[in-house]
């Protein structure tokens, strides 16, 4: 009894003076530290847009929907309806017999505006590749918003495109998702709460660039070696920062972890905030990136190329994987060989699934309309029963879904942008032209009127060359 009555005096004044530290520390906390995770806002504003009613034409939808001899109406530039004999006062109407409407392309991998034309040395800024991990680049930083590309790609119907970075490094960096309209700046492009996007990239790229230089990766367990030390950092560098922002709401003062802008865009996957976008052909290393993503608790995300997607179309579905995939290039590695012409339409058969045709090129955007035609008609021939209806999707609502806009773009429902090409005949027919395209509602551009056919300021005075004299017999 006497040693606990000597103790207590001593306990009482140590939890006096405890708690008086606690008030003390919570009273002279320093300025919560807070990263700003969008400091190149978008300022994209729609261009003025009217009430639009295209009549009697062919709909297709975008969710798999077609309507014959239907209308669409496009008010404060939204879809507001999409049926039978519909009038709006003081609508500009459209004819639209003969011809066909979707919903705007969207391509989910382009490096215009990174890799632009003119194609020059100085205008080549599309791949960082000076360490396998290069995440905290942003190609919205390379974009040159004059790269004539744009225009010609919105002539073939394209409203909405993902640039990325290239495919040198494990970590490539930042994509971003643009609207397809005229702008001096970048940020004036910038497609609106669109997440960003983290391109990967398996195989032999980055073992070969960096495997030249006698540094890991060579080989693609390297490879995998360095995605996982990548996670395993930014993983502690998530719970850094959550224990920072716990230990300051509970009125501690604690020293803020320091600021690293390669793990805040891997950390920005682990949170949800950005997604995979991943340079991946071979089967056995897509079913390894999402096993990547298993071990450290994030979705894999879309799987760019995919040659050999068709070989566990369903992995891809169960797990919700998007493919974005090519019709017919194949054969220019060993990477790239084992190809089939189907490739697209076995991943899209299996419920569930997201099959995506893209372009990687700044001519093939121009029709991937025609691209998504391709796979549906050699499939077709070989059995499958695709319609038109279907295949749009692989170039709009899918898309859009591997974009994470799904719920603003890639189809003609009600509510959603009023993001709309009109054809002059069936979209993948190869005589298929875009006669009209509207981003929001704006008309952006016309085939028949000049002033709808943006024209970039680089090409401004630029001298056409002479066309040479044609030769007898030709």
């Amino acid at each position: 009894m006497h040693i606990k009555q000597s103790i207590a005096p001593t306990l009482l004044a140590l939890s006096v003076s405890l708690a008086l530290s606690g008030c003390l520390e919570s009273e002279q906390q320093d300025p919560k530290v807070s990263i700003n995770k969008n400091p190149y806002p978008s300022t994209y504003q729609p261009l003025p847009k009217q009430t639009t009613l295209i009549k009697n034409t062919t709909v297709l939808i975008g969710n798999g929907e077609r309507f014959d001899n239907a209308d669409v109406l496009m008010t404060d530039g939204k879809i507001s309806q999409v049926g039978k004999n519909l009038s709006a006062v003081g609508a500009v109407e459209i004819d639209g017999t003969d011809k066909w409407v979707t919903p705007g392309v969207i391509d989910v991998h382009s490096h215009l505006g990174v890799y632009p034309s003119p194609s020059a040395e100085s205008h080549s800024d599309g791949n960082e590749m000076s360490s396998p991990n290069t995440s905290e680049v942003w190609s919205e930083h390379s974009i040159w918003p004059q790269d004539p590309g744009f225009n010609a790609a919105r002539a073939g119907g394209v409203t909405t495109m993902q640039i990325l970075p290239g495919s040198a490094n494990l970590f490539g960096g930042r994509g971003v998702t643009l609207r397809n309209v005229s702008s001096h700046t970048m940020q004036g492009m910038k497609f609106p709460e669109a997440p960003y996007g983290l391109k990967m990239a398996c195989g032999e790229n980055p073992k070969r660039v960096y495997g030249s230089r006698k540094i890991l990766p060579s080989t693609r367990m390297g490879n995998m070696a360095g995605y996982r030390m990548a996670w395993a950092e930014a993983t502690e560098y998530k719970h850094a920062w959550e224990k920072y922002d716990r230990d300051y709401e509970a009125g501690k003062n604690p020293l803020a972890p320091a600021r690293d802008l390669e793990l805040d865009t891997l950390r920005g996957v682990l949170d949800g905030e950005i997604l995979i976008h991943n340079h991946c052909y071979k089967a056995e290393e897509m079913a390894m990136m999402i096993d990547l993503g298993k071990e450290f608790n994030y979705p894999s995300g879309t799987f760019h190329h995919a040659i050999e997607g068709y070989k566990i179309a369903d992995l891809l579905a169960e797990n919700g994987n998007c493919a974005a995939m090519w019709p017919d290039w194949w054969g220019f590695k060993m990477e790239a060989y084992d190809m089939i012409h189907e490739n697209v339409a076995v991943v899209n058969a299996v419920k569930n699934s997201c099959a995506i045709v893209h372009s990687d090129s700044n001519s093939t955007i121009q029709r991937l309309n025609q691209e998504a035609g391709k796979v549906m008609y050699r499939a077709n021939e070989n059995g499958f029963a695709l319609k038109p209806a279907e295949a749009i999707r692989w170039i709009t609502l899918n898309a859009a879904k591997s974009l994470g806009i799904d719920d603003k773009t890639g189809s003609l429902e009600v509510g959603k942008n009023a993001d709309v090409v009109l054809w002059n005949q069936s979209p993948f027919s190869v005589y298929a032209q875009a006669e009209q395209v509207f981003v929001d509602g704006a008309k952006v551009y016309d085939r028949f009127d000049d002033k709808y056919q943006a024209t970039s300021d680089f090409m401004l005075g630029q001298a056409e060359v002479p066309a040479l004299p044609k030769k007898g017999g030709q």
